[in-house]
């Protein structure tokens, strides 16, 4: 693992239905004291009600703050990706700055905002 970790949505979603690989991913991170990050953004497409699953899960990343700067660089992302999502570019826009690894169950996606964010690695969650 490189710097850090950050989650998108279907990460927090195999965490949320205990999937192994994302326990995992999790486990050996907290044991290499590796930080997951989450674009505050995710928890806004992921949170639906409040859950003892769901409070484990964020209490296990860290939620950033969508600050005007990341909606710039995300914004610019958007405008260069056609069919991007303006999470997607939140997702990828918060990995670049520190040089994360982003783990997704959408790989496609992700890939896409590659040619926008050259540095990130996007790895599948499931």
């Amino acid at each position: 693992m490189r710097n850090g970790i950050t989650f998108d949505t279907g990460a927090l979603i195999a965490l949320e239905r205990r999937s192994l690989r994302a326990r995992r991913i999790l486990e050996r991170a907290a044991e290499e004291r590796i930080r997951i990050t989450v674009p505050s953004a995710v928890v806004t497409e992921w949170w639906r009600r409040r859950s003892d699953v769901r409070e484990r899960v964020a209490a296990a990343v860290r939620i950033e703050p969508l600050t005007d700067a990341l909606a710039r660089i995300a914004g610019e992302a958007l405008a260069s990706v056609r069919g991007a999502t303006a999470v997607d570019a939140i997702v990828m826009a918060s990995a670049a700055q520190r040089g994360d690894l982003v783990y997704t169950s959408d790989v496609s996606d992700l890939e896409r905002l590659r040619s926008h964010f050259r540095s990130v690695r996007v790895l599948s969650i499931g």
